[in-house]
């Protein structure tokens, strides 16, 4: 049993959207298949993975550092002590070996996509969907059949008014999400507040906002809106300051008394415990938004899940950035509270699975082995492309 190969390829996700940091139009993800030598109805099984949005392609890092390093170990290095799948974790070793620690950058991207295309060979190998997998490793064989999404959105774009953003909206909510996310501070606060009070105007019972400032405010900025917010019954305040600027985000907690989101652009277990440590964040209200496939994978996401229940955080508390299927599975399989959907953006990486429904904002999983990328016809298109 070994990986006979391995193909990458970047993929333009480039739109004209943008958020209150941002624009996408030159944005893209890296695209990786790894091949092995194990057939399934006379076809190699072959293991998938891409970045999460908001970073960019690590062809790079990929070709010239990470997997030759892959490539260079023995079949027995990368196998389970029985001999009958690969190793995540011993992988993982492998990888990051002759690495300093602390100044992540951007190999904690290149890692996460190898890392969900072997987690994704070692449940196709097992014959199981991933989810099922995590909670017979990891969870007692516990694992849930639907979960939690909600629908991201709301972007900025030009020429955007308040009856687009009106009508994205109402589509989201046609779907069957209760929960939809926009963007704040691209725009004086004066507008915000006009497309917030917008989408308020468009909620049921039941049907909740969250927004999303991108880490784009200093303190006063992001306790002025604070003060704006508080009026409004939230789901979240998500990233009001600089990720890594964990006393900006104490002294919002104490200013704010709505609950608050954040975590989706610290990428180690390293920043994950500092931010439990320093942030002042609020284990009974707040939402932590850790992006496994942004973050060296779910093998440093299983460390970050240890850490935070030493810290008495529950882990229905997480809901992570980035829409894709990988971190669904991580929800149903390990308990986590939901995952984000970009239902009109991103696409194919951020789709579900063709035809899926959205009842009552949560959706089901399939029980296709793997992670399931077989489901998402457009983007199985891309990864065949690929082999």
């Amino acid at each position: 049993m070994k990986i006979v190969g391995f193909k990458e390829t970047t993929v333009p996700i480039s739109s004209n959207i943008q958020n209150a940091y941002i624009n996408f139009s030159h944005m893209d993800v890296s695209l990786l298949a790894l091949i092995t030598d194990i057939k399934r109805d006379g076809k190699p099984v072959v293991g998938y993975g891409f970045n999460s949005n908001g970073r960019y392609a690590q062809s790079w890092l990929l070709k010239e550092r990470f997997l030759p390093r892959l490539n260079q170990a023995s079949p027995t290095e990368i196998l389970n002590n029985e001999g009958s799948n690969f190793d995540p974790s011993k992988i993982w070793d492998i990888l990051m070996m002759n690495e300093k620690p602390g100044g992540h950058g951007e190999r904690s991207v290149a890692v996460g996509i190898i890392d969900m295309a072997i987690w994704d060979l070692v449940a196709k190998i097992e014959e199981k969907p991933l989810y099922q997998l995590l909670s017979e490793r990891y969870n007692n064989g516990k694992y849930e059949s639907k979960i939690f999404v909600y629908a991201a959105g709301g972007y900025y774009y030009p020429g955007k008014d308040l009856l687009q953003l009106e009508n994205e909206i109402k589509r989201y909510l046609d779907l069957g999400f209760n929960v939809v996310k926009i963007k704040i501070g691209g725009v004086s606060l004066k507008k915000d507040l006009q497309r917030i009070e917008k989408v308020l105007s468009l909620l049921g019972k039941g049907q909740k906002l969250a927004v999303d400032a991108n880490g784009r405010s200093d303190l006063k900025t992001a306790q002025t809106y604070a003060q704006m917010l508080s009026e409004f019954d939230l789901m979240w305040y998500e990233e009001a300051g600089d990720p890594l600027d964990f006393e900006l985000q104490k002294e919002l907690c104490q200013y704010y008394d709505g609950a608050m989101a954040t975590g989706e652009n610290l990428f180690s277990l390293q920043d994950a415990r500092n931010l439990i440590r320093y942030a002042g964040l609020r284990p009974e209200k707040d939402f932590l938004q850790f992006d496994c496939a942004l973050s060296y994978g779910l093998v440093e996401y299983l460390r970050i899940l240890e850490m935070l229940k030493a810290h008495h955080w529950s882990l229905q508390r997480l809901i992570p950035h980035g829409g894709h299927q990988l971190s669904s599975h991580i929800c149903a399989g390990l308990g986590l509270g939901g995952n984000e959907a970009y239902p009109e953006v991103f696409t194919p990486f951020g789709n579900f699975p063709d035809n899926y429904d959205v009842v009552d904002g949560h959706i089901r999983l399939t029980e296709t082995p793997g992670i399931g990328f077989e489901n998402i016809s457009e983007l199985y298109k891309l990864m065949q492309s690929l082999t």
